[in-house]
């Protein structure tokens, strides 16, 4: 073989040989064009074979690469989709092939089965439909466990996603998805990896499997979401949430759900928007048991100037907040359970939300009147809280088991207690303390007496 064009023998594996065989390219290229186009592809895919393989001993990428592409091509122009698979096929798998020749032939297949990075492109024929599906899988095939194409994979598996859904078949569109853990890929920008676990988040709840739309949901920072480019993300991100934390009756997850999409700024420019984001909020926000998180959310929402402008709502958190004994039906009680987000999940959770509604205002005045009172007659009880004895019972029943009220019931006397009994230690302890105020009490008496004698 001639040296000429050669960039030198390998010595000691330091250098690679290279021959620079672009003249022979050239014309090898110009010759199998000519078959090509007079219906000869097989000879001349025959001829670019054996140019194939010495482009890639010799170390020629650039040749190497043109070769490639151009056997692609005959097959695409041939309209012969078995061949092509078959040409692709072969060409990745060759020995010692370059890494370089292997991503130019999955980027000049590519835009034959997807537009826009990872839209398929639209067919009109069951024979279209199926060549573009098995070069999707094809190219997903060949770009599995290659590094240099893990971006790629991505957007291949996106598209075959989208296929599979378009065809009816939702969980085989999830399964997909998750095949692919988009998060520890470092060739994808943060925007697309958002995107994508979005996708998978959108599919895995539309196969109504909730407990994987959790976990998936825990892959997207919320730091990122925060960035200025990423405020859409950031709604469908907890628009999706919201959809997993109703399926689970989390009203506190819900209302923060719904504050977050209500404090995204294009949002808050939006009055229809923000106002249902806002309502939303304060709706679940009474649904949710008592906490410090969940008052403290109520007493920062109150300080916000556009609770002014939904009066019905700003009332709410106003009883909310005091501790006084609330009426229920509410007066604008039908106004906070129309809203759609409300009656969205179906009729049995809306009968649900709609009792809990009325269970969280029993809470509430109870709370009050532990506050007030020490013990109490239950009928007296069941009086002020508007319910019948055995109500009763089962709502403080309720509170005490899960701790947010101590109380005792001695049936017998009819009789409801909310202090809890004193041991002798904390008897003592108090007596002392009283006495001590007393005595305190008696030696400041007894020092201004003193001194308004003298002053006499």
């Amino acid at each position: 073989m001639s040296n000429i064009g050669s960039s030198g023998k390998a010595v000691g594996g330091e250098l690679e040989e290279k021959i620079d065989l672009t003249p022979e390219t050239d014309a090898k290229l110009e010759q199998s064009a000519t078959l090509a186009k007079s219906g000869q592809v097989r000879e001349a895919l025959a001829i670019l074979a054996a140019l194939e393989k010495r482009c890639r001993t010799g170390n020629d990428v650039p040749n190497l690469v043109r070769v490639c592409e151009a056997s692609l091509q005959y097959c695409k122009d041939a309209g012969d989709i078995e061949l092509l698979l078959t040409t692709l096929q072969t060409l990745t798998t060759r020995r010692s092939q370059k890494t370089q020749a292997v991503s130019a032939m999955v980027h000049k297949a590519t835009p034959w089965c997807v537009v826009d990075q990872f839209t398929p492109i639209t067919v009109s024929t069951e024979e279209e439909k199926a060549a573009r599906n098995k070069l999707v899988e094809a190219l997903r095939g060949i770009a599995d466990g290659k590094l240099f194409l893990e971006g790629e994979l991505a957007r291949l598996t996106r598209a075959l996603a989208i296929i599979k859904e378009q065809e009816g078949d939702i969980a085989g569109a999830a399964d997909v998805l998750q095949e692919v853990h988009v998060e520890t890929y470092g060739s994808l920008s943060k925007r697309e990896k958002v995107e994508f676990i979005l996708e998978q988040m959108r599919l895995t709840l539309g196969k109504k499997d909730f407990v994987r739309a959790a976990i998936v949901a825990g892959k997207v920072a919320r730091k990122h979401l925060q960035e200025e480019n990423m405020e859409e993300h950031k709604v469908k991100y907890f628009t999706l949430l919201a959809e997993n934390h109703r399926h689970d009756k989390d009203a506190f997850a819900l209302a923060k759900d719904y504050h977050a999409i209500y404090s995204t700024p294009h949002i808050l420019q939006d009055e229809e928007k923000w106002k249902d984001a806002l309502k939303s909020t304060l709706v679940f926000l009474a649904l949710s048991p008592y906490s410090n998180e969940q008052q403290d959310m109520l007493n920062r929402i109150k300080e916000d100037s556009n609770l002014e402008k939904l009066p019905s709502f700003e009332t709410t958190v106003q009883l909310l907040l005091k501790k006084e004994i609330i009426s229920y039906p509410m007066a604008q009680q039908q106004e906070l359970e129309s809203l759609p987000s409300f009656c969205e999940g179906g009729e049995d959770l809306t009968k649900f939300w709609h009792e809990m509604f009325h269970r969280r205002i029993i809470q509430h005045n109870v709370r009050v009147i532990a506050m007030y009172y020490k013990r109490i007659h239950g009928a007296r009880l069941a009086q002020l809280l508007n319910l019948d004895i055995i109500r009763l019972e089962k709502e403080l029943s309720i509170m005490v088991s899960d701790g947010s009220v101590y109380a005792k019931i001695d049936r017998p006397k009819d009789i409801v207690r909310f202090s809890p009994p004193k041991s002798s230690e904390a008897v003592l302890s108090d007596w002392s303390s009283d006495i001590d105020k007393l005595l305190h009490l008696v030696e400041t008496t007894t020092h201004l007496i003193n001194k308004e004698k003298m002053t006499k």
